[in-house]
């Protein structure tokens, strides 16, 4: 049976220490000093009744991934994702559990994984490949490969340390889906790429799809893995929430996004980002983000955020994105692309952000919002922020509602004839 398994997993758990003491490698005299302690240490925490607060980021997981298959993996922040795929790519150890590994494995899970700063894209080209277990003369027989997938021929000489991000995730991925390996784990980071390059890696993918590799999928791009994946698993609180047909795990997921509304934005918890501040509240016309705004097409839509920051930012870049029931944004808004400037931000304030038009059909969306340090460093991020139902309403002007087979999206626009004759013929 197992020569058609890829991966096995059989009660997989991963638990973290808050606030505990910072773990590091052990020689052998501390292993010798440290187990001489224990019982010492046992009876003091027995008698002072204190201890860390464990965090368990998966627990009880278990499943099988069969060669060949493509399986996306869905959920929201926290709920246990990136950890999975760090410990199948031997990244990070479990706490309980077994992982079974048949074949080699490929990963991309951060910007820049296994690239050395100093080292120019060549060297980096080959140092990643190495780590991969890659032999240099398999390396060298797919380099023009890579290189030519990447588009970074001109800085190909250049230290990776002067690279953009969009530049580090091109050469990343480019080795990883280049490489013999029989595994590919790719995690949320194409979404640094633009969106010609995300659409160049979807259709790698399926390509290594398609010779037989196997691919875990992470993504909260629903289209993507409807597209991409025959498989679909929905993960909550580091738990298997649900294993199925792509649709019917997508669809449980979405209900449970809406479902979650009620939950005010300063209470959430499934956030990401540095923790310096945190977006507290967002109203949507008035209306508050533990509620559903009712708007219609065409209206004038008024997005206030608001904030606590608790050290200086001083080139903050608020954002707010639009997304349907696929998961494909819709809308983009920034302060930095309309050349808006907020000052540094420090304690508590507000920003609006105010779309004239709303060029959407009827439908339910959810709002994402994120604030960003002019860096690029992410201070919060709260998905499903708010959800909006967009009624019908008369975007054009001329007594028409829009109507649900409008598209995706609603644009202006005008008609007129014009004459086809030549030129000799019209009197």
């Amino acid at each position: 049976m197992s020569g058609d398994i890829a991966i096995r997993i059989r009660d997989l758990g991963k638990k973290y220490t808050i606030g505990g003491p910072q773990e590091r490698y052990l020689t052998f005299r501390d292993a010798i000093v440290k187990s001489v302690k224990r019982p010492f240490q046992r009876l003091i925490q027995k008698e002072t009744d204190q201890s860390p607060n464990e965090f368990w980021a998966l627990r009880d997981v278990s499943f099988d991934v069969h060669k060949g298959s493509v399986i996306g993996i869905i959920g929201r922040n926290g709920a246990g994702k990136s950890t999975l795929l760090k410990i199948l790519s031997r990244i990070t150890t479990p706490t309980e559990g077994e992982v079974d590994i048949y074949g080699r494995v490929g990963s991309l899970l951060e910007v820049g994984t296994g690239f050395h700063p100093e080292l120019t894209g060549r060297e980096n080209i080959f140092l990643s490949g190495s780590i991969l277990g890659m032999r240099r003369r398999e390396i060298e027989e797919r380099f023009d490969e890579i290189v030519k997938f990447s588009e970074i021929e001109k800085f190909l000489d250049t230290p990776v340390k002067r690279y953009s991000s969009g530049m580090y995730v091109r050469l990343a991925f480019a080795v990883a889906a280049h490489m013999d390996t029989e595994i590919l784990i790719v995690d949320e980071v194409l979404a640094v790429g633009d969106a010609q390059f995300q659409k160049k890696c979807m259709g790698k993918m399926e390509d290594v799809a398609r010779v037989g590799r196997t691919v875990l999928f992470v993504s909260h791009n629903m289209a993507a893995i409807q597209s991409l994946c025959s498989r679909c698993l929905l993960l909550v609180s580091g738990k298997v929430y649900r294993d199925g047909p792509v649709r019917d795990v997508i669809a449980t997921y979405l209900d449970m996004v809406a479902a979650g509304e009620g939950v005010p934005l300063a209470e959430r918890v499934d956030r990401s980002g540095t923790g310096i501040g945190r977006l507290t509240a967002l109203f949507i016309n008035g209306c508050p983000d533990d509620h559903i705004a009712a708007v219609c097409s065409g209206d004038t839509i008024r997005f206030q955020m608001t904030y606590k920051i608790q050290k200086p930012i001083s080139s903050p870049i608020f954002y707010l994105g639009i997304y349907n029931n696929s998961g494909i944004q819709i809308i983009h808004c920034n302060t930095a692309t309309q050349g808006f400037e907020p000052r540094p931000l420090h304690g508590e304030g507000g920003v609006i952000c105010e779309i004239p038009r709303l060029p959407l059909p009827p439908g339910r969306y959810k709002i994402n919002v994120a604030l960003e340090q002019g860096s690029g460093e992410r201070v919060d991020r709260v998905e499903s922020a708010a959800l909006m139902d967009v009624l019908a309403g008369d975007f054009y002007g001329t007594g028409h509602s829009s109507s649900l087979n409008y598209g995706i999206c609603l644009a202006d626009h005008r008609w007129r004839f014009v004459d086809v004759r030549a030129p000799d013929e019209i009197t």
